[in-house]
């Protein structure tokens, strides 16, 4: 505590309420992504990843099981402080008679397990259809293919991802961000770049014509530069997707891996939230590529958080995690990568924005640039110990203690 009081008196010397924040960043919910637990394998599908993505890794001790899988994430967010909600892909679906339907089939009875498992953690359901690594995955195309019986499979699967998005909302009594990805693009230099992003927006205005509360649901749409095998053309290009966003009025996602190198999501913020009620995110960790490495506190997520504070977007931007690392143990990822997350959040809440904003209309940049520097030394780390305990959650290294022991009684005997 001595040392708590101590960061929060540096910090009240700027204006800034330490307890404040610690009390803002309990509500703020971070959607975190179930892949990373079993490799984005999910359990209707025995096709091998696909879709331009790859996990990469075996390490021991995988989720095979839908109870596996659930005991995994249950124990990783014990560890991590703050709100958070549970990030599903359809391919997770929980077929409890054996009986494995479609994916344009599916239907809330087969999510029925996961709703059970977010009530009893008091967490809100998000979801995003699969539209990838399966057998109607023809050419690399989906809701873009020229063959009608492919397109039409996966508008049917879309078509279903809204119901049961809508379940998930009504049965948590929290909004469900539902976020749809196609990997489909070319690997060399298309003839036709038109037709299939024609193709995309008629699949698209077929799914959404699937009645559904506004109020619950929010469908979201992600663009990607490319993929593996992919490398020369995706056709939901970052323009396409803004601009059907745009046309549709549904909510824009970002994922910072999936634009050019030099792009930074942080950058592009401030000009979503102009045109949009809310926006939505995917934080990921690239490098040199989409490669969806474990979240550190690297400079783009500090100033995607700082984004999102400084604008006073907390309830504005749906924040997701997305990665998914084999390399190491999986649980672990789910700690560092969340924890991370949350102290870019806590970070940007200890900032003394008002101040900044003041320097910068002022054009007094030697003071700004003064105290941006200054802050970097800050007690920071105080302050999130203070935010752990606060939230029950373990303070420094003591949560890879508990990861160690699970390991050793549980994941180790896989």
């Amino acid at each position: 505590m001595a040392n708590y009081e101590y960061a929060k008196s540096v910090y009240a010397k700027y204006g800034v309420d330490t307890d404040k924040a610690i009390e803002t960043l309990k509500s703020v919910p971070v959607a975190v992504h179930c892949w990373q637990g079993d490799d984005v394998v999910g359990f209707d599908s025995k096709e091998a990843l696909s879709g331009g993505i790859q996990t990469t890794g075996n390490y021991p001790g995988k989720a095979t099981t839908p109870a596996e899988l659930m005991a995994d994430f249950e124990k990783a967010m014990s560890l991590v402080p703050g709100a958070k909600k549970l990030n599903l892909h359809a391919s997770y679906a929980i077929f409890e008679d054996g009986n494995i339907v479609g994916r344009d089939a599916i239907e809330p009875k087969h999510f029925a397990k996961w709703v059970e498992f977010a009530k009893a953690h008091g967490m809100g359901l998000d979801f995003n259809p699969t539209f990838f690594a399966h057998p109607m995955v023809k050419d690399n195309l989906t809701l873009s293919s020229p063959d009608e019986e492919t397109r039409a499979y996966w508008v049917r699967h879309g078509q279903a991802c809204v119901k049961i998005a809508e379940y998930f909302a009504t049965e948590t009594g929290m909004p469900c961000v539902m976020n749809i990805w196609i990997p489909d693009g070319y690997k060399d230099i298309p003839t036709d770049r038109l037709a299939p992003r024609a193709r995309f927006k008629k699949s698209l205005d077929e799914i959404l014509a699937v009645p559904y509360d506004k109020s619950k649901v929010y469908i979201t749409l992600e663009s990607k530069v490319f993929g593996i095998g992919l490398e020369s053309y995706t056709v939901g290009s970052a323009e396409f997707c803004l601009s059907y966003s745009d046309y549709k009025g549904i909510t824009p996602l970002m994922d910072n891996g999936h634009y050019h190198p030099t792009e930074v999501v942080s950058d592009k913020i401030s000009s979503l939230l102009l045109f949009n009620e809310k926006i939505a995110l995917h934080v990921t960790r690239a490098v040199r590529w989409d490669s969806d490495h474990v979240v550190i506190l690297d400079d783009e997520t500090k100033e995607i958080a700082k984004e999102i504070v400084r604008n006073d977007a907390l309830d504005r931007v749906f924040i997701a995690l997305d990665y998914f690392d084999a390399s190491i143990n999986r649980v672990a990822a789910w700690v560092i990568g969340a924890r991370n997350m949350q102290k870019a959040l806590l970070n940007a809440l200890l900032l003394p924005n008002d101040l900044l904003k003041k320097y910068q209309d002022e054009a007094n940049y030697t003071k700004m640039l003064a105290i941006q520097e200054e802050f970097k030394t800050l007690p920071f780390g105080e302050v999130w110990d203070e935010y752990c305990k606060a939230s029950g959650a373990p303070v420094g290294m003591e949560w890879i203690e508990v990861v160690d022991a699970y390991e050793s009684s549980v994941l180790s005997k896989r």
